[in-house]
């Protein structure tokens, strides 16, 4: 099974269109919607807009929005840029129940409630040793918070309708701008055209219930503000913030904003992230049960390798019930999208049951982000993004972890630890997470390495323009909405006409569905090059020979350099592996040995595979509540992890040669 596709949307309002108020606080002004017509929702864009074309309709809005609540135009621009990049997606909500590019939150009309780790058969532990856990119904969740009712709110102090504000990207605008006047009347402050003036407004539109979460949202804002942004929005406008690099806003406002302030006494977070401690539960139950993690002690017993980028399926308040679950999953952290707010789950040195290998497992934190897979316009915001790329950072320089995608990986790059489980393994975060502005703010842009026809490549298309057709986004066979994606699809000659490349593991032919990645490769991964036919590149891929469309002029890969495998001389293939366990003469006595079974794959002679790093053979040992019998066994066996297929997975170092390439 693969992640499910959320529920569909409740229909929004139909009320009638009303005219806007005017409630500007620096008098009566004309409404922005009087001033020119609301913009509705817009067709799929250009990747690009044609060379010199000026600021359109979507910045004229900024400005009558801005002018009609006194707000500076600066601020209202900075804070819809980390809310949405200034995209509208259609009037389609986000992962939290957002609209527009002010993502004025209506959860009720948008959310789902269930966690991706309650699907399918994977069993989030991973661990031969231990029967597989499968999770208790999920609680009845929570009234809805009110950072999740802000649209309702700008109704009302615009006058404008429900549908309206979620669909039409100027009410939309004047919504957004209503809240932050409304927020710098709330505190007592009065009302100014200096941006310096408006951080405390901007840290309670973030709707964070504290103090830190709350500041860290502004700070974000006022770093966009200051170094300034410029883009191509969803619906092809253009739209510029000019940088004002001197901007000192004033950040006493947040101590009267009645935030509280979350305890930090147990978290393993930067000072920049706002973090607080949500502790998974360590239980013993009847007999051998425990849950829901594993002491250890990490990283002097075991090195901490991967962090694994996860999507949660659900709301926030719905997944933290999930990790409080004493007889099932766990994770290291879980960021919230509205404003980028963190929940520590297990501490670093101890092994989390979230990623279905319990090689990777051992190895790893795991990070899960609020949002949806099958849903691709229910988009992660700016200060999530921005958050997690901060915890990240100081996690991979905690623990010596290299920023790339063999070491930060997406939960459906993980392998199946053995045959009968991978075609089970989850396929979050997806598609659309962007890879590729992810890497950009972890500071590891991916750029080309190395010249033209060098015998590596990074996956690296455009994402906007990038738009492969998916299914089974609402259902089965139904065509996902056509939205920019990290993925790049891979056929078996070079030509879109021709079969998908399949992938022996699933058991079953290849698909478009959203949930089917046996033909496509992300970017940031890299593959060394099979062959090269005009506008085509093929790779080696799962054994196999993939194409896939990478023209000069619009390139969906770049050269690289890097280091490769293949096979020892006189070898015709050698196995392909899902976890790096030890040799049987490494375990101690009272330490079961765990077999070291390959996958259903090959590695063929005159093919090569990108090497991510080289791994001694391991494997924690933790059966039992009791921690004085955990045991982690290293073996002599040396592997290579590389780039495969759409996971990653290892050979041993005996069995193949190592290339520079």
């Amino acid at each position: 099974m693969r992640e499910s596709a959320p529920p569909p949307t409740t229909a929004p309002s139909a009320r009638p269109r009303t005219a806007v108020r005017v409630r500007g606080a620096a008098g009566a002004v004309a409404s922005a919607a009087l001033l020119f017509p609301l913009l509705g929702a817009a067709p799929a864009p250009p990747a690009t807009a044609p060379a010199g074309e000026s600021a359109g309709g979507l910045q004229r809005a900024f400005a009558a929005a801005a002018a009609e609540y006194g707000v500076p135009q600066s601020v209202l621009l900075a804070v819809s840029y980390l809310q949405s990049r200034w995209d509208g997606h259609g009037g389609a909500p986000s992962v939290t129940g957002g609209y527009g590019p002010m993502h004025l939150t209506d959860a009720e009309a948008a959310l789902a409630t269930a966690s991706h780790h309650g699907s399918g058969t994977e069993d989030p532990r991973g661990d031969d040793a231990r029967p597989a856990l499968r999770p208790a119904p999920l609680p009845a969740e929570a009234e809805v918070p009110e950072r999740l009712r802000t649209l309702r709110k700008a109704g009302r102090l615009t006058g404008l309708d429900a549908q309206v504000l979620r669909t039409d990207p100027a009410a939309n605008l004047a919504g957004g701008a209503a809240l932050l006047a409304d927020a710098q009347r709330a505190l007592g402050a009065a009302p100014s055209t200096d941006p310096a003036d408006w951080y405390g407004a901007v840290a309670r539109f973030s709707g964070a219930d504290d103090r830190a979460t709350a500041a860290a949202y502004a700070d974000d804002v006022y770093a966009v503000l200051r170094s300034g942004e410029e883009r191509i929005t969803d619906a092809g406008q253009r739209v510029v913030l000019a940088a004002r690099p001197g901007v000192a806003p004033d950040r006493s406002a947040t101590a009267r904003a009645g935030l509280r302030t979350a305890s930090r006494t147990e978290t393993e977070c930067p000072a920049s992230v706002p973090c607080e401690w949500v502790p998974a539960p360590y239980e013993e139950f009847d007999g051998d049960d425990y849950g829901n993690h594993d002491l250890a002690a990490r990283p002097a017993s075991q090195s901490i390798d991967y962090i694994v980028v996860h999507d949660t399926e659900g709301r926030w308040e719905g997944v933290l019930d999930s990790v409080r679950d004493p007889r099932y999953v766990s994770w290291q952290y879980t960021l919230r999208s509205t404003d980028g707010h963190v929940a520590q789950h297990v501490k670093a040195k101890d092994v989390a049951w979230h990623a279905g290998n319990w090689y990777v497992n051992a190895k790893s934190v795991g990070l899960e982000h609020e949002g949806f897979l099958a849903d691709p316009d229910a988009w992660y915001t700016e200060a999530m993004y921005r958050s997690s790329a901060r915890l990240v950072r100081y996690l991979a320089a905690k623990y010596g972890i290299p920023l790339d995608r063999q070491h930060i990986l997406g939960h459906d790059t993980v392998p199946g630890p053995t045959a009968s489980t991978v075609s089970g393994m989850h396929t979050d975060p997806g598609p659309y997470w962007d890879w590729a502005h992810y890497f950009e703010l972890l500071g590891r842009p991916f750029r080309a390495t190395a010249r033209a026809g060098a015998s590596v490549v990074t996956i690296r298309p455009d994402y906007a323009a990038n738009r492969p057709v998916y299914t089974g986004c609402a259902g089965a066979g139904s065509p996902c909405a056509a939205h920019g994606s990290s993925a790049v699809r891979l056929y078996t000659d070079h030509d879109e006409e021709a079969p998908l490349v399949t992938d022996i593991g699933q058991g079953s032919a290849p698909t478009t569905d959203v949930n089917d990645h046996s033909s496509r490769v992300s970017t940031g991964q890299q593959y060394a090059v099979a062959d090269r036919w005009g506008d085509w590149t093929a790779i080696w891929y799962l054994g196999q020979k993939a194409w896939f469309r990478n023209p000069a002029a619009e390139p969906t890969a770049l050269p690289a350099r890097g280091r490769v495998v293949t096979p020892k001389e006189g070898a015709a293939d050698v196995p392909v592996y899902g976890r790096a366990y030890p040799e049987a003469a490494a375990y101690p006595a009272g330490v079961p040995v765990q077999e070291v079974t390959p996958l259903p794959y090959r590695l063929p002679a005159g093919q090569e595979y990108v090497v991510g790093d080289e791994v001694p053979g391991e494997y924690y040992y933790a059966v039992d509540f009791a921690t004085d019998g955990h045991r982690v066994v290293r073996g002599r066996d040396r592997y290579y992890e590389i780039q495969y297929g759409h996971r990653v997975a290892y050979v041993r170092a005996a069995d193949v040669r190592l290339l520079n390439r």
